[in-house]
């Protein structure tokens, strides 16, 4: 089947296998491989990827013929013009990594929250984050890097100086 998408915001007509699931699509066809599979059964939330900017889905669980006609944001989309995402910023301020194999898919899911909930409890960060697992860092720096790109993102833009 082809499908087109846009994937970082390069657009992408490919044929697939129906049978082919979206992180494999992402990893083997795109050569994406921030985009990790730790489980295929949904449970650990290392393949999660933003779709269309808002929705965080599990992409070891969804076909790429699904994705026909979406836009879709892997770790490696989040950066712009050099500058880090504040998300990624902000789990390397509060080191809300380890191993590393978690945080594409921890960053992708508290992007897709924020955009919902901006100032979110430490309750609701955790409650969001609960379908992603973490084997290293016992998630305390993670909330912290959350309530951190909360707070950089939800911040008014600075205004710009006038010259005299």
């Amino acid at each position: 089947m082809k499908v087109s998408l846009k994937v970082n915001g390069a657009d992408y007509e490919r044929d697939v296998e129906p049978r082919v699931l979206l992180a494999y699509f992402l990893r083997e066809d795109l050569g994406l491989t921030g985009t990790h599979v730790g489980c295929d059964t949904s449970s650990c939330g290392c393949c999660v990827v933003l779709m269309d900017g808002e929705k965080a889905v599990k992409s070891c669980t969804m076909f790429a013929v699904m994705a026909d006609g979406h836009e879709i944001t892997t770790i490696e989309g989040m950066k712009k013009d050099g500058k880090l995402h504040p998300m990624q910023q902000a789990f390397s301020d509060q080191h809300g990594l380890q191993c590393g194999y978690c945080t594409p898919g921890m960053m992708a899911t508290a992007i897709a929250f924020l955009k919902h909930n901006p100032d979110p409890s430490e309750a609701e960060i955790r409650d969001a984050l609960s379908g992603n697992m973490c084997r290293c860092t016992g998630y305390n720096n993670i909330v912290k890097a959350v309530q951190q790109a909360a707070a950089e993102l939800s911040a008014p833009a600075a205004e710009p100086v006038a010259a005299s």
